[in-house]
């Protein structure tokens, strides 16, 4: 049993191989967008100069970090100019006497099998131009395209959702085959109150690298995720917070995402959504325009909102509410019990 905040949570999580990658991702949950899997960001400017060839199998991996100190020491990227793209056209598997072929693919991990979709390559050439920008050659969205290019020296780029790594190739007079190892796993979140699944419109999340209890602030790196979305993220360490509904249902957790597998969280809260009325006797109707306060025991204030019938997910625990109509003020105690709706009428006496 873990506690945040004020109440305890329990956080089921299950690992599942992702070995099938990301098109068995969209088969299986059909309402997820590509754009929920994938970051819509522009292409990314390779370093003003690029490091000498790492050893065969070995990757700059250019994934997001909260940390800086823990990034590769990477030259700083240019930034005075755009990326000029050349038009995206089908992957030549035959080159012409003056070019080279270079077949490219990319793995979960050095024995995991190789991703068949969802992936971004890009090579650029190595030097900038005389903008100062560095031209964007191919690009592809195949799994394993096998791109033909003239002799010489670029640097190959691929995306994973959030995951991506870049390397230098040298291309000779024949073909070339570069593999990439992009540690990606997939991540689902849903949330829970009592024996109910919460709708995913009710609920929302944000990822963090790292955990919560590094003691560090830092900016989400996912925020606002809706329930049931898949993300697919590094393999490491993250701490989700999971808000339910706009006051204080508010849970963290760490949750570890393992590359090649899907984790399925599932985040219980202990709360539940009451509704407030002002009447002039029980079982009457509301009041409107009321305007409404709900406190802690200790006075401090929760939520605040106008109108008849305003509901509010609330923590289990003890509140008191105070209700404002036509300058006359009323208010009453109630209690918030796990997972049990209810209506809470403040008498206008």
């Amino acid at each position: 049993m873990i506690f945040g905040g004020n109440h305890r949570y329990r956080s089921g999580r299950r690992s599942w191989p992702l070995l099938v990658s990301v098109v068995t991702l969209l088969a299986t949950y059909p309402h997820i967008s590509s754009a929920q899997l994938f970051s819509e960001r522009p292409p990314p400017v390779p370093p003003e100069s690029v490091p000498e060839a790492p050893p065969p199998g070995a990757a700059i991996s250019l994934a997001p970090s909260a940390d800086p100190a823990s990034m590769p020491n990477l030259p700083a990227p240019l930034t005075q100019a755009p990326v000029a793209a050349v038009p995206l056209t089908s992957s030549p598997r035959v080159a012409s006497p003056a070019q080279a072929v270079l077949s490219l693919t990319a793995r979960y991990g050095k024995d995991l099998p190789a991703i068949n979709s969802g992936l971004i390559w890009r090579v650029y050439s190595d030097r900038p131009d005389e903008t100062g920008a560095f031209k964007l050659v191919r690009e592809d969205h195949e799994a394993t395209p096998s791109i033909a290019l003239p002799p010489g020296d670029y640097v190959v780029h691929v995306s994973l959702g959030l995951v991506s790594a870049a390397r230098p190739v040298t291309l000779r007079s024949d073909a070339d085959r570069e593999s990439f190892v992009l540690p990606a796993g997939g991540l689902k979140i849903e949330g829970r109150v009592g024996a109910s699944m919460i709708p995913p419109n009710q609920i929302s999340f944000s990822i963090y690298k790292g955990s919560q209890f590094e003691g560090t602030e830092r900016a989400p790196l996912l925020p606002n995720v809706a329930g049931g979305d898949v993300m697919l993220l590094p393999e490491g360490t993250y701490y989700i917070v999971s808000n339910y509904g706009d006051a204080n249902s508010v849970v963290r957790s760490d949750i570890r995402v393992q590359a090649g597998k899907l984790t399925d969280v599932t985040i219980s809260h202990r709360a539940a959504v009451i509704t407030l009325k002002l009447v002039s006797d029980k079982g009457g109707e509301a009041l409107a325009n009321t305007a409404w306060s709900v406190l802690t025991p200790g006075g401090d204030v929760i939520k605040e909102s106008i109108g008849a019938f305003p509901r509010v997910v609330l923590a289990e625990g003890e509140y008191r509410v105070i209700a404002k109509n036509e300058g006359k003020v009323f208010e009453r105690g109630f209690e918030v019990s796990n997972g049990v709706d209810g209506e809470i009428e403040v008498l206008a006496r």
